[in-house]
């Protein structure tokens, strides 16, 4: 991969819509248990101060995407990390975790959660590596009791530390 350059974009955005429609149809194939539940972001959830979309683009071309929406003063969840799959490998979602703890760090969040999925190894191995361990449902999550979902934390250093 050339050069990466990731920027925040609305999640309305034909890109985005794009990449998210990439991402939903890679987890229904993966998850294809009835009643399985992709939870949706709203574009409010993402407005300044609340949290930010991110889309990752090589060579001008989208390559990947992610969110991150504030749940309360000291934590902010992970939301839609998606790297096309032609790009995998390549440090992209690497590059976009480390811009989304950036915006948590200027949202003025302690913690950073997420959830993932158990059919999904490589994410889970990536956010181990990056300093997540997983922690019980929370959230929409627990709400639903989901027995397909991996959560995941980090503590967020404060910037300069």
């Amino acid at each position: 991969m050339r050069s990466l350059i990731i920027h925040r974009e609305s999640i309305e955005s034909q890109d985005a819509s794009a990449l998210i429609a990439a991402l939903n149809a890679e987890l229904s194939h993966l998850y294809t248990e009835p009643g399985v539940n992709f939870f949706r972001l709203l574009p409010d959830e993402l407005a300044q101060g609340r949290g930010a979309f991110l889309i990752a683009r090589s060579e001008r071309q989208p390559v990947g995407c992610g969110a991150i929406r504030k749940l309360d003063d000291t934590t902010a969840e992970l939301k839609r990390m998606y790297v096309l799959p032609k790009s995998r490998g390549q440090g992209v979602g690497r590059e976009l975790l480390q811009h989304l703890e950036a915006v948590g760090r200027e949202l003025g969040v302690a913690r950073l959660v997420l959830e993932t999925g158990i059919r999904q190894p490589e994410a889970i191995s990536m956010y181990r590596k990056y300093g997540y361990t997983e922690i019980p449902l929370f959230g929409e999550y627990k709400a639903v009791n989901s027995n397909l979902s991996v959560c995941m934390e980090k503590s967020l250093p404060a910037k300069g530390r």
